[in-house]
């Protein structure tokens, strides 16, 4: 760890803390060349692996880009849709798991969306789970009948 004061490149660590949630950890440390004390935060880096096999960081601004496009149109904030991003961080990162499959985070993404707009909900579900027919959006749009808003079916996938 460089010193962000004089670039020396080490640090001796005074003090460390996990995070509530354990998702980071909080070091103070003090160089020893300038005796200066700065804080640094750890924290685990989450990838998304693709279908292709590809693996790239795992970006919220990503989720709510994806989430944004379903929702155009619709009345919906872009409050609702950055607390969305991080209901889904917050799901991925529970899993315990540093390295998260691309159908994890689709699947993450659909019960909070559903909650929040049901007309995006059905746009999102029908590119992510690849609806082919109007009988595909019509066993979805059964479902949403069926399963009210906040009742544990609502987080199952469509089709």
């Amino acid at each position: 760890m460089h010193c962000p004061y004089c670039r020396h490149t080490d640090s001796r660590v005074l003090d460390s803390r996990v995070n509530e949630d354990g998702s980071s950890v909080r070091r103070r440390r003090q160089c020893p060349e300038c005796e200066r004390r700065f804080t640094t935060i750890e924290q685990m880096q989450m990838v998304v692996v693709k279908r292709s096999g590809v693996v790239e960081p795992f970006a919220r601004e990503k989720v709510v880009s994806g989430v944004r496009k379903a929702c155009k149109g619709r009345p919906v904030t872009e409050d609702a849709l950055a607390q969305l991003g991080q209901e889904v961080e917050e799901t991925l990162r529970a899993s315990g798991s540093p390295e998260v499959p691309a159908d994890d985070v689709g699947l993450a993404i659909l019960g909070p969306l559903r909650r929040l707009d049901q007309v995006a909900y059905l746009r999102f579900a029908s590119v992510y789970q690849q609806y082919e027919s109007v009988e595909d959006f019509e066993a979805a749009i059964e479902q949403l009948r069926a399963a009210p808003v906040g009742s544990p079916a609502e987080d199952q996938p469509t089709a």
